[in-house]
Order: structure tokens, then sequence, then C-alpha cells
């Protein structure tokens, strides 16, 4: 596989018992992306982290990093991968300069300098336990342990979900920062669709267990359009365009399409859409929609088709 690619899976599965926490899962994330992961609870998204780190072994199809099967070939995958978990888990009973002390010693590509200057500059004690900081102090502490591992691919799983607004804010400039200096390839899943469309500038939307939808946000937002129709025209609209998601008000019906060109009919109003009412449109779907129209996502290829 090209190094263009930082993360590629193939059919991907884990499977538990009788269920599937994740299916038929395909995606190539190109390198140098920072990549929001966005999709309900139960859909997959820490099945998919888990399998890109090695810490679970596929039920059925691959995942490479970098060309590489993270749970065959871990000696070579994980110098390259950071992993920061929702918990944050470090040592509550070491110190800051512990952990660094510990971080240092565990990776050969460590970086100690800027990680100190970053926890210093935040005004994190080096010699406070790790267990007497706040909760986003602790997770700028897993962020710059993370980042001084120096990794090319940086996989977070909702670590901003339980901080204050202004915690999130800092560790999303924290991790913007470390991007934008190292060109890193980051997959960040979150709920919170305001901060990933501040700090990503591409998109996987994973439902029911499956990709819907890849791809550069700019391009994806350009392809999606709101149009509203009287009632009697939406079943015309959506048979001539990609209709996603459709609903009613009154004598007017509102869909959202992906389409190429703008509807012409001078009757209709149209309008861009953004890019919540984009992802809440997908994740509305059935799982039954999803699993029919679920289809590879390609960078820098036409968007996976994904309609109702």
């Amino acid at each position: 596989m090209s190094s263009d690619y930082a993360l590629v899976t193939s059919a991907l599965g884990k499977r538990y018992g009788r269920g599937w926490a994740l299916r038929d899962c395909t995606l190539h994330l190109p390198a140098g992306r920072v990549a929001a992961l966005v999709g309900p609870n139960g859909a997959g998204k820490t099945t998919l982290l888990h399998l890109a780190v090695g810490l679970l072994q596929p039920t059925a199809g691959s995942v490479e990093v970098f060309g590489r099967a993270p749970f065959e070939q871990p000696h070579e995958v994980l110098p390259r991968i950071g992993f920061l978990a929702q918990d944050h888990p470090l040592y509550k009973g070491f110190t800051v300069a512990d952990t660094l002390t510990l971080g240092r010693k565990l990776n050969p590509r460590w970086d100690d300098g800027p990680a100190r200057a970053r926890l210093q500059q935040l005004g994190i004690p080096l010699n406070r336990r790790v267990g007497k900081l706040s909760g986003g102090q602790q997770a700028q502490v897993a962020l710059a342990v993370a980042i001084a591992k120096q990794p090319d691919l940086l996989l977070l799983d909702e670590p901003v979900a339980s901080l204050d607004p202004l915690a999130r804010r800092e560790f999303l400039r924290a991790l913007t920062d470390a991007a934008s200096r190292s060109g890193l390839t980051v997959l960040l899943s979150s709920h919170i669709l305001a901060d990933l469309e501040q700090v990503c500038d591409y998109l996987i939307i994973l439902s029911a267990s499956r990709v819907q939808l890849a791809g550069d946000i700019a391009e994806i937002v350009r392809q999606h359009r709101l149009v509203t129709v009287p009632r009697q025209d939406a079943p015309v609209v959506a048979a001539a365009h990609a209709a996603i998601e459709t609903s009613y008000g009154g004598r007017d019906a509102t869909l959202l399409l992906r389409t190429e060109r703008m509807p012409d009919n001078p009757a209709w109003q149209t309008r861009e859409a953004t890019l919540e009412e984009i992802v809440l449109a997908y994740l509305s779907q059935s799982p039954e929609d999803v699993a029919r129209m679920a289809a590879p996502a390609v960078a820098h290829e036409p968007m996976e088709e994904a309609s109702r």
C-alpha cells in the first residue's frame, strides 16, 4: 500500500460472540491529515482505534498502519503510534517529571524538551503528583506524553469528553500546534462536532459498525446542499439526486442532497449545508440503510455513495 496512507483497513471486522463491534470497515486515511472520527455510541469507534494500535486482533479483514499489521508486527508499528484513551491512563502516584522520565526510558524517539516546556508554559508543576492534577491538566500531561513519543500517527479516543470548555480549548490548541509543527497524522474520535470542525480537515463517519462517508471536509461540504421544495416535488428531487435525508414541515419538504450541481428550479430554496447538518443526516440513517449503502472510503477519489 502506498506510503501516502497512514491507516488502511479492508473489510475490517471484530466480533464478540455473535455480535459485531465493527464490520466491513474499509477506509484509507491519508498521511498528514487531522481526521475526525464521528459516530454514535456503539458504532465501533473505540474498536477501530484498538485494532489500529494492535490491542485487538481482527476477526475479519485487515488493518495496516504505514503498510504494517499492528497486531502481527507490533515492534514495527508501535514506535510509530501514539494512543490516548478517554480516561487519560497515567500512573497517579507518579509526579509529572516521573511520568516524562518513564516515557523517555520506554521510547527511543522520545523528545523530552518540548514536552517539559509545554507543560511548564501551561503552569503544570513537574513535581506535582499526577493524581493531584485537575482533569484538564491530566489530559495535557497525557497529550504531552503521546506527542513526545514523536509518533507518525496519533490516535485519540474521546480525549476531551470529560473536560470543561476552557480545558478542552487548551487541549485542542496543543493538539493543533503539534500537528502543524510535526506533520503527524491524527485520528480524533469525539462527539463534539464544533471542536472537530475547528481542528480537523478530514472526516470519517462511522455508524452501525460501518464507514458511511469519508473525505476532505471542505469537499464534503461543497458536495452537499439543503433544498426546500413543495411537498409533492420531494420524490422527484430525491430520485434525481442523492437524497441523504428528507424532512417534512407543512406544505414543504427539505432534502439534504449530495450533488455536484445545484437544482435549477427558481421556485426551490437552496443553501449549503453545515458540517453538523451533514453529519447528523448521515447518522440518522437506519442500520439497514448503512449496511446496504456502505462502500470503501478512498481519499482523492469520488466519495462513497451513502443515500437513503
